[in-house]
């Protein structure tokens, strides 16, 4: 069970680095949609580090909490339009 836990946060942290790589912003900064990204982004950024913090700590359940819940944030935010991603991109539901 442990090395399944750890293949699948390994496999959740690149998925989410990934992610934010193809996510690009697709509202004006100066918006209330502007803002709702930068905080998106910065969530998806802040579980990302907080998940690499928590596995080089050998805690393998609150890394793949945090990659999760990062992931999850950016996925929303490019459902509600507040990023563009390619089209053909396997990360994202769209």
């Amino acid at each position: 069970m442990a090395a399944d836990l750890q293949e699948k946060t390994n496999r959740y942290e690149g998925m989410l680095a990934d992610a934010l790589d193809e996510a690009v912003q697709a509202v004006p900064d100066e918006t209330h949609l502007g803002a709702a990204a930068a905080d998106c982004l910065e969530m998806a950024e802040s579980y990302l580090d907080d998940g690499r913090h928590f596995k080089a700590d050998d805690d393998w359940v609150n890394a793949l909490a945090s990659f999760s819940y990062g992931y999850g944030w950016l996925d929303a935010g490019v459902r509600m339009g507040l990023f563009n991603v390619p089209d053909d991109s396997h990360l994202f539901t769209m």
